[in-house]
């Protein structure tokens, strides 16, 4: 590997590539009611999209993410930028809802390339501030994510749907040539075919107790987090009457709880990220929680109160996600990619779990329904953590 310092600007770049990656996996939520109508499709149909956009990412990291044990990360990073940007460009002038599905499914697939800029932090950094590190990387991961429901619903309100899309693939493009020029050359830490680098994930899953535990801790998570975020148009638009543009603003308000990356890193490092990722699922708990009297409250107040949910319950989850990172990342040195693919397959199992049942739990019991569901996930991880082994 070259030897580059990890610096500011490289945070930076890492940080950017993640952040922008990913947040291609969530244009879709704050528009589906205008790719609906402009596409005369069904309501069951457009919900595919994100559902099926998560599946793709739980399916790259799954297949795709240990190759980076095996070559260069920087060229496998260049591929999935490329196809990425050539699936953005393809939704663009997608006219039938069935191949923007399909091409969803692969902008999930390829979007996997924030998870190999998360471990190149961990790689280039000294052990004594691994997590400082992960925790400013997620910091632009998770960015991306909650500030691309921000960008996608204020775009596709004032230009359409489509021109998300396109933004989306230009933005890939600069990414694209910013890695290519400053990301160093990562080593190969195994020389072991696919078909042994995919065998010894299940090697691993059994061999690691912080492994297995740390993977369906943030799957559980997962269910949460996502039945609220997946939910939220609907739940505007059918009790606010508010459009995507709304939907997309409480981006900015879930952004917030991103401050928790940097933190939850630092202090990982100082006090151990068990203890820490117990302290993210209680607040996780409270704040998921607060939802519960909402009806008592004039409407107003009501979306005040979601505001300060989303702000606490995503600080919540954001801590423990780093802090998972940091324990998943310091088991295997040689395997980081094969271990954070396990971690964040299990992640996204959980997202696309919430994503559905998110929505059947709110059509039928409404937003204290999808409270219950959310508040009852955090306490079963909590409860886990407090009587592991």
């Amino acid at each position: 590997m070259e030897k580059k310092e990890l610096n500011g600007q490289m945070i930076l770049l890492l940080a950017l590539g993640a952040g922008v990656s990913v947040s291609t996996l969530y244009y879709a939520q704050p528009m589906l009611g205008i790719i609906r109508e402009d596409l005369n499709a069904k309501i069951s149909s457009v919900s595919l999209i994100p559902a099926l956009t998560q599946m793709g990412y739980a399916v790259g990291l799954f297949f795709l993410a240990p190759l980076g044990d095996r070559y260069n990360r920087k060229n496998i990073i260049s591929i999935k930028l490329i196809i990425l940007m050539i699936a953005l460009i393809t939704s663009f002038f997608s006219k039938n809802i069935t191949v923007l599905i399909g091409i969803n499914f692969i902008i999930g697939l390829m979007a996997t390339a924030a998870q190999d800029f998360v471990p190149a932090a961990a790689i280039l950094s000294r052990e004594e501030s691994r997590g400082k590190s992960v925790g400013m990387v997620m910091t632009g991961l998770l960015l991306g994510i909650l500030l691309s429901r921000v960008f996608s619903g204020a775009v596709s309100e004032a230009y359409g749907w489509r021109v998300v899309y396109l933004v989306g693939a230009i933005a890939i493009a600069g990414l694209f040539v910013l890695s290519r020029k400053f990301l160093p050359s990562f080593e190969a830490t195994t020389d072991a075919s696919y078909k042994h680098l995919m065998k010894s994930l299940i090697g691993l899953w059994k061999k690691h107790s912080d492994l297995r535990q740390a993977t369906i801790s943030q799957a559980i998570l997962a269910i949460a987090f996502s039945a609220f975020w997946s939910t939220l148009a609907i739940m505007l638009l059918d009790r606010y009457q508010l459009g995507p543009m709304m939907a997309g603003a409480f981006g900015v308000a879930g952004a917030a709880g991103t401050m928790a990356a940097p933190i939850a890193g630092r202090l990982s490092d100082k006090y151990g990220p068990q203890r820490i990722s117990r302290i993210g699922t209680i607040i996780a708990v409270l704040f998921f929680a607060l939802i519960f009297p909402i009806n008592y409250f004039p409407k107003e107040w009501q979306i005040i109160l979601l505001v300060i949910s989303a702000i606490g319950f995503d600080f919540g989850i954001q801590t423990c996600l780093v802090s998972h990172q940091t324990i998943v990342y310091g088991i295997d040195l040689n395997s980081r990619s094969r271990l954070n693919a396990i971690l964040m397959t299990g992640m996204f199992i959980g997202m696309s779990i919430g994503a559905w049942l998110g929505g059947y739990v709110y059509g039928e019991s409404g937003i204290i329904g999808l409270a219950t569901l959310a508040t009852l996930s955090c306490a079963i991880v909590f409860c886990l953590k407090v009587f592991r082994k």
